[in-house]
């Protein structure tokens, strides 16, 4: 990313976007201090040092957050729904990459940045005690949606994920905010910066909106009955 960055500037664009979140990011900030740089999908920007503040990020780069890890949270909340005798939840993070005590349950961390590491954490979930598993939405896990979602489905293990395109490809559930709106909103201030305006000026934008996705089939695969009050919470549901 550094190489593909660092040639971007040297093309001379008048606005540099990036994607995918932070690794993208942080490669085209180090690659230019004067290109205009919008980046989308960032969890938590001002925690990890991609901008000074949220609402008055200075420099050359502002963007879309993704959401604030305060959300991991919700998600155990939320995934103790349908396992109502649940004790203990796993809580997968990348240690590469940049609320429990009121639920009565306890949290174990979960550590994993490679294909190997999450095929042999996820060997060993059916006889950790862990009950069920919270992905949040990481430049690596996204990259293996497809494996994490397979992974679970092979060990049984109940999950809710960050992004939508996680249950839409078999997983349990999810909650968090739209991608598709992210890169939409952060496209605005592509259009703004491109009429004159400048990032410093250009507040960090954070999601409003956030929606949970289940997955009927999924569950029924898993045994799970999904409650009637988390059906009615829920923006979609898939058959």
């Amino acid at each position: 990313m550094p190489a593909l960055a660092a040639e971007l500037v040297a093309l001379r664009v008048a606005v540099l976007f990036t994607a995918g979140g932070p690794p993208a990011a942080f490669a085209a900030k180090a690659a230019t201090q004067t290109i205009p740089i919008v980046f989308s999908a960032a969890v938590d920007p001002e925690r990890i040092g991609l901008v000074p503040s949220l609402n008055h990020p200075g420099g050359n780069v502002t963007g879309m957050s993704l959401f604030p890890s305060e959300l991991a949270g919700k998600s155990v909340q939320l995934l103790i729904r349908p396992l109502p005798s649940a004790a203990l939840i796993g809580y997968l993070i990348n240690p590469l990459s940049t609320a429990a005590n009121a639920l009565g349950i306890s949290i174990r961390i979960l550590n994993a940045s490679t294909e190997q590491a999450l095929d042999e954490l996820f060997s060993t979930l059916p006889t950790s005690g862990i009950n069920g598993l919270a992905v949040p939405a990481e430049p690596f896990f996204d990259s293996q949606r497809d494996r994490i979602v397979a992974l679970a489905a092979r060990y049984s293990v109940p999950a809710i994920y960050g992004l939508r395109e996680y249950a839409v490809a078999g997983g349990l559930m999810s909650y968090g905010t739209s991608l598709p709106d992210t890169y939409r909103r952060a496209a605005i201030y592509v259009g703004r910066i491109l009429k004159g305006e400048k990032p410093a000026e250009l507040p960090v934008m954070q999601p409003t909106k956030y929606d949970l996705v289940l997955n009927a089939k999924t569950a029924k695969a898993l045994g799970l009955s999904i409650p009637e009050q988390l059906i009615a919470l829920a923006d979609e549901v898939i058959e």
